[in-house]
């Protein structure tokens, strides 16, 4: 998919900021939070409004922020379980802004630009959710073993989709089409969403089991074991 195929690429295109950031002492953990707040309020501030294009600008300039951290915990060796969690949880945050942001246009939207006021607000929710769902089911299938990556709506298929949409579209009459565009990101993330779950169900078995804890070193852990 093109997450995968655009690694190299984003690697070396973000190398030289990166170790602009490295060497003025700024961390990988400050730069998502950077790059999360910016995507979660230019999306609520300029989506609402109606303002597509300039708001996708600086969406996009702030999603960069997400491989900007990456390239540099992997230069500074300083990768980490917490960096990892961190920068999973707050993509999710941004992912929601951004159709969020949407959905709030749709409800204000003057009367006439919006074909279908209420189908328009019910398919930026589905988004939302499938989205939420699709990195989900990718969390809980690594939490048992299993390395769930596929799928035809990863994050940075999504992020494409809805971006190059937004720019191209704009707002005014055009923004008809954008309504369009959301339902098919949220009917590609549900089938993403179908193809984990089938994926796991035929890996499940091929994971080894965790070694069981005998029942006397069970009952040392728990410490409410030790009161029944």
């Amino acid at each position: 998919m093109l997450s995968r195929h655009a690694r190299g690429f984003a690697t070396a295109l973000f190398s030289p900021p990166a170790r602009l950031l490295v060497r003025a002492g700024v961390g990988p953990d400050a730069v998502t939070w950077v790059g999360t707040v910016g995507v979660s309020a230019a999306a609520l501030w300029f989506y609402p409004r109606g303002e597509f294009f300039v708001g996708s600008v600086v969406v996009t300039v702030f999603v960069l922020f997400d491989s900007l951290d990456g390239t540099m915990a992997r230069m500074t060796g300083r990768s980490s379980r917490w960096g990892a969690f961190l920068d999973s949880t707050l993509d999710r945050v941004g992912d929601g802004a951004t159709f969020m942001g949407i959905g709030v246009y749709y409800l204000l939207a003057p009367a006439g630009t919006v074909a279908n006021r209420e189908w328009a607000i019910m398919i930026s929710m589905a988004a939302i959710i499938a989205s939420l769902l699709v990195s989900y089911a990718r969390a809980r299938a690594e939490g048992l073993g299993i390395d769930c990556k596929v799928g035809i709506a990863q994050r940075a298929e999504r992020i494409l989709g809805l971006g190059v949409a937004s720019l191209l579209i704009g707002a005014g009459p055009r923004a008809l089409v954008l309504e369009g565009i959301v339902a098919l990101l949220a009917i590609a993330s549900t089938i993403t969403v179908v193809q984990r779950f089938v994926y796991v169900y035929r890996n499940a078995d091929r994971v080894p089991p965790e070694p069981r804890v005998r029942s006397r070193e069970r009952a040392a852990l728990d410490p409410l074991a030790k009161g029944r």
